[in-house]
């Protein structure tokens, strides 16, 4: 089967906007999310809108080399769909682009969970029970399942947020959890606000937490709790 990661990425963003394009060490942010996703082995596709704006998103995924497909705005569970079936990928791997620091090594562990389940009804996720900081999230599911999403979803919620309809339904899918032993939710190493954006900044400028494992950014907020206070009043957005 064709597995793939696909990532949702676009310009506009109402706390901060072209995040995914400002920079660290000279390099845009996206940069160091695609060279962390490359280090799974697993091929990557961009899902960016058709949006003006996200002209520099098709730009940037010609220059890289990087296929992709712009499809709605809003609509980002059809935007998903539509990319996985031009592209036949049957394993789909969803991950956002405010997510410079995550770690392909921990995907290409849950990809491979995931496949040994052999169930086509099957979801796996870190994010749903989570002990990984926000920043690490990582959903796997087959084309079939994102299909029905696809075909089924109603709401508002359903539609931007691509899974809901698969975890919020149980008795359609078999809903499996990706955790770790020791809880690390508390952290938050996602792009959304300034302040994400600081803690990022030094966490790539001051520690190389670029060439870092999941657990060796963790451990890093363990002894700097200071970093930790950067952006520990950031409410996330509510799915």
């Amino acid at each position: 089967m064709k597995t793939a990661i696909i990532t949702q990425a676009r310009m506009g963003s109402s706390r901060l906007p072209a995040k995914i394009l400002k920079t660290c060490a000279g390099k845009p942010l996206l940069d160091y999310h695609i060279e962390r996703l490359q280090k799974a082995q697993i091929p990557i596709y961009l899902a960016t809108t058709t949006t003006q704006q996200d002209d520099a998103l098709e730009q940037y995924a010609i220059a890289h080399r990087l296929p992709y497909y712009r499809g709605s705005e809003n609509d980002v569970l059809a935007r998903f769909y539509e990319c996985a079936t031009q592209y036949d990928i049957e394993v789909v791997v969803r991950v956002t682009s405010d997510c410079p620091l995550i770690d392909g090594a921990l995907l290409q562990q849950i990809v491979a969970d995931f496949v040994a389940l052999e169930d086509k009804k099957a979801y796996l996720s870190n994010g749903i029970v989570r002990t990984f900081p926000r920043g690490f999230d990582m959903e796997v599911f087959h084309y079939e399942a994102l299909q029905t999403a696809y075909q089924n979803a109603q709401t508002v919620s359903q539609r931007e947020h691509v899974t809901p309809y698969i975890y919020q339904n149980p008795h359609l899918f078999h809903l499996h959890h990706f955790t770790q032993a020791i809880d690390k939710s508390a952290y938050r190493i996602t792009l959304d606000t300034p302040e994400d954006y600081e803690l990022i900044r030094i966490l790539i400028e001051d520690y190389a937490a670029d060439r870092l494992s999941h657990a060796e950014i963790t451990q890093i907020l363990d002894q700097h709790r200071e970093l930790v206070a950067i952006n520990a009043a950031i409410e996330q957005k509510k799915v």
